[in-house]
């Protein structure tokens, strides 16, 4: 089974409120299916429907006594499984088939005319940020621009050079030295 799908299936069992409260019940003592069906008021068939995809998963494990089958939590498997699939790197193995940088080109297409300035400097802070990360690719990382080469180089995309000079640096994008001396690719 795929890390993303055991993921799934764990979210799946823990939200259903039946099979959560099986798991709470379980984690008091085992229970037989009957004990199970009257303490929660549903069928025996619910319960064993129930139990079963617990038990696929690796939650829950039955022992036979005598004509019954006795159901435990596991409460190691619980404990390891919620620490694993909860995990900051197991929680970001689903997306690695994602395009994450459409947003980004899409906000980049939106603002940009056809040679590539921009229609408009766009006033929301999340699509600035994206655009001014688009823009500082033209600086070369190490080389040192004084504010007129910085000013000709961004008029290529807007003709407020001065605000886009102000916004990279305030993004820390760039950094500047002096009172309007020397810039640099941060």
């Amino acid at each position: 089974m795929s890390p993303e799908n055991e993921l799934v299936d764990f979210f799946k069992a823990l939200a259903d409120p039946s099979r959560l409260k099986i798991v709470g019940l379980l984690a008091r003592k085992p229970c037989t299916v009957e004990e199970l069906a009257a303490m929660l008021d549903l069928r025996a068939s619910t319960i064993s429907h129930h139990l079963s995809f617990l038990k696929h998963i690796g939650l829950v494990s039955a022992r036979a006594e005598g004509y019954y089958s006795v159901y435990q939590l596991e409460e190691k498997a619980l404990r390891e499984k919620s620490k694993r699939l909860l995990s900051i790197e197991e929680l970001g193995a689903g997306i690695q088939d994602l395009d994450l940088d459409a947003y980004d080109r899409k906000v980049i297409t939106d603002f940009s005319k056809k040679d590539g300035s921009l229609k408009e400097i766009p006033s929301q802070r999340k699509k600035l940020e994206i655009i001014l990360r688009h823009i500082v690719k033209i600086f070369e990382t190490g080389t040192r621009y004084s504010e007129k080469e910085v000013n000709q180089l961004l008029q290529r995309f807007h003709e407020d050079s001065a605000t886009l000079r102000r916004e990279l640096v305030g993004y820390k994008l760039m950094g500047r030295e002096g009172g309007g001396g020397e810039y640099w690719r941060v």
